[in-house]
């Protein structure tokens, strides 16, 4: 079995969505904003900041922990 395991630090957009499923499933959805500090390149030229949106979704426990902590 292959687990893929991802690290991203940012900030929350909003509020994360949490919903309970059958047999008490959370789901927990939020968007989280990633971002690249502007830079100047070896060439001297200024590289502005990026901010990339990323949508989450997660479950279960985990879910759970982001209700009550994300914020």
């Amino acid at each position: 079995m292959m687990i893929n395991k991802v690290i991203l630090v940012g900030n929350v957009g909003k509020d994360p969505e949490v919903r309970y499923l059958e047999k008490n499933v959370a789901v927990a959805r939020f968007s989280l904003a990633t971002s690249e500090r502007a830079y100047t390149n070896a060439k001297g030229v200024l590289v502005p900041e990026k901010t990339e949106w990323h949508n989450i979704v997660v479950w279960r426990g985990l879910a759970e922990v982001v209700e009550k902590h994300v914020r």
